[in-house]
């Protein structure tokens, strides 16, 4: 399985696609699809069927994933999309940090 550094909870900025330019938050990660699912982007039409949750059914809106390659992390500091790297940080530790700025994530 591939290692991502991107995880759930992170804002990233989508670099390619229909939806280039906006950002938003990682909502799921799906690792066997390389993709993930972001709040706000690549937003899809879905026709719902009529069930006991949902007596109504109807046409509803959701965000769909997005390819990994296509997202970017946001630096949580200055807001601009950085590269993220993976160094032992004091204690030992493998962590995510700013190809950028060089601080962790």
């Amino acid at each position: 399985m591939a290692k991502f550094k991107i995880k759930k909870g992170d804002t990233v900025k989508v670099i390619a696609g229909n939806s280039k330019g906006s950002e938003g938050e990682v909502l799921e990660v799906i690792t066997s699809k390389s993709r993930a699912v972001v709040k706000g982007v690549n937003v899809v039409t879905k026709h719902v069927k009529p069930s006991a949750t949902n007596p109504e059914g109807g046409i509803e809106k959701t965000e769909a994933a997005v390819h990994i390659s296509n997202l970017m992390m946001v630096n949580s500091s200055d807001g601009e999309p950085t590269r993220v790297g993976r160094k032992l940080n004091d204690q030992g530790k493998l962590q995510r940090y700013s190809k950028k700025t060089g601080e962790y994530l």
